[in-house]
């Protein structure tokens, strides 16, 4: 079965298809209860494979990434990809240049390496208070938190209250699997950020991210050397973070449409 929007000649099994057609009707979902809602995009995998689903149907989310000073070029690389291949610019958060120079300045330009509560201050510079500012003006944000991920995010539900912020939250990949991303990011021809094809599948800041090795979890390579369940930044951490009632989604099946 050939889905629009996908490559040229690509079929999409039935599985798929299902999972992008209940992911779409999420995405139109979430824009229309929400006048003002943003994606927050690290212009990884699961995150191209929803820049795509949103740019490509023209849903009504806006698309931003935290540029916080110390990416890969390559991810950086992502931005003019985008431009180039959906005529969109992705909105750009940096963090404030006082707050980073205080920083340097008390405690040295990769003090994270040294204790967990120095990882979370500059964590907390350079990605979470631009991300307060980007979310300041918004009922509703989105992610592409995905549970397989790691075993901070086990328990991950598709709609939750944003405690800290007091929006909503959408996590719509929440119970996508890793090949799942990757047959939609192939059957799409999906621009991808090429440091997934060297090892890194998920990607932060260069001096916090390596690859990973045979048989680690898909974050392995984010903060390793800390303990697993210290490996978020604090953009999803908050107080009071409630889950919702999951958007009741109805699809019908692809047999049925066929007829």
């Amino acid at each position: 079965m050939s889905t629009a929007g996908a490559g040229v000649g690509t079929e999409v099994g039935a599985e798929l298809q299902a999972k992008v057609e209940r992911l779409n009707v999420l995405l139109d979902s979430i824009a229309a209860r929400h006048a003002s809602v943003k994606f927050a995009s690290s212009l990884a995998a699961e995150d191209m494979l929803l820049t795509h689903a949103i740019l490509s149907r023209g849903v009504k989310i806006g698309v931003f990434s935290l540029n916080t000073g110390r990416l890969h070029a390559e991810t950086l690389g992502m931005i003019d990809r985008v431009r180039e291949r959906y005529g969109y610019e992705i909105e750009q958060f940096h963090p404030r240049e006082d707050a980073v120079g205080e920083y340097v300045a008390q405690h040295g330009l990769n003090a994270f390496y040294e204790s967990v509560d120095l990882r979370k201050r500059c964590c907390e510079i350079r990605k979470v208070e631009p991300l307060n500012r980007a979310l300041s003006e918004v009922s509703a944000w989105v992610t592409g938190q995905r549970r397989e991920q790691s075993v901070t995010r086990a328990e991950l539900h598709e709609e939750e209250q944003d405690g800290a912020r007091n929006i909503a939250k959408f996590n719509p990949l929440a119970d996508w699997s890793e090949a799942e991303v990757w047959d939609y990011l192939r059957a799409f021809d999906v621009p991808v950020n090429p440091l997934h094809a060297r090892g890194y599948p998920s990607i932060g800041c260069e001096p916090c991210t390596r690859a990973i090795r045979p048989g680690e979890d898909s974050r392995a390579g984010r903060w390793w050397w800390e303990s697993r369940d210290t490996k978020e930044c604090g953009l999803h951490i908050g107080p009071a973070a409630s889950a919702l009632p999951a958007i009741p989604v109805a699809i019908v099946p692809v047999a049925e449409r066929a007829s």
